[in-house]
């Protein structure tokens, strides 16, 4: 069912607007634009280390993660990665073509922030937006409509398998992977941008053929598009400032037993 909606904002007279659509469910959206995700990272410090014809690339300040986007190959996306350091052990995250970018970058866009006290669920992002929870060979939560699921398989002592994916009535759109090792508030995060219930936006002639979508068809005028890119664009750069700001004062308080102005040295 399509409906019409005219957005409100202000630009100057000789701007065109522009036909899109709000489509739902997101899983079945598309891959969208990469620029949602990549210039997110580019405001945040990385490094683009891609190459003219090549995928993109993009190092990590402290090259710990690699993120990259392969259009060239089957089955091709977005893979990203983390190196092993002293507190976290190798990881690797898998995202089809297909994938839409606002539930990659609900991934990557927690690689920013702090992580948070409690221990992450999966689960509750799903459960909270009506998802069904089932238990056979694999512990698998499966959307309102059936056509997304995650599921969970632990084959032995640190081997949690998660897995993801979205099919429509043509057959399998997308899928994801995640190794045993990647850190769990990054699969949470994953699973609450799935389940987002907001629709995504799409430009005419970028909406996936599909009978299982809702498209709302809405007139965006390109300062509004614009600043909303620059908005996401000013959200990366203060959650990079928040993060550095936060480490430097990290450093500079003295841990629980320091002594402000001891010495190195033998002490009396």
């Amino acid at each position: 069912m399509r409906q019409n909606r005219q957005w409100a904002g202000r630009g100057s007279a000789d701007q065109q607007a522009q036909q899109h659509y709000l489509v739902e469910p997101r899983h079945l959206a598309g891959g969208g634009d990469l620029r949602y995700v990549t210039e997110y990272l580019r405001a945040s410090g990385w490094k683009d280390k891609s190459k003219s014809g090549r995928p993109a690339v993009f190092d990590s300040p402290d090259k710990s993660v690699r993120i990259g986007y392969d259009p060239f190959t089957q089955p091709g996306g977005w893979t990203i990665s983390g190196k092993q350091t002293a507190h976290q052990e190798a990881w690797h995250a898998t995202f089809g073509r297909q994938t839409p970018v606002e539930i990659v970058a609900g991934v990557t866009d927690a690689l920013f922030k702090e992580r948070k006290a409690h221990a992450p669920n999966v689960w509750e992002p799903l459960q909270q937006q009506g998802w069904v929870t089932e238990r056979g060979q694999h512990f698998t939560a499966h959307s309102p409509d059936g056509d997304a699921f995650v599921r969970f398989h632990q084959s032995g002592p640190g081997q949690a398998h998660w897995w993801a994916g979205a099919r429509n009535e043509h057959g399998r759109v997308w899928e994801a992977t995640f190794t045993p090792t990647t850190p769990m508030h990054l699969v949470q995060a994953f699973s609450t941008a799935l389940a987002d219930p907001q629709p995504v936006m799409r430009p005419l002639g970028h909406v996936p053929l599909s009978q299982r979508i809702r498209t709302t068809s809405v007139s965006v005028l390109p300062s509004q598009l614009g600043a909303w890119q620059q908005a996401r664009i000013a959200a990366a750069r203060a959650a990079t400032w928040a993060g550095n700001a936060f480490a430097t004062n990290k450093a500079r308080t003295p841990g629980p037993g320091a002594r402000p102005y001891a010495k190195s040295g033998r002490m009396r």
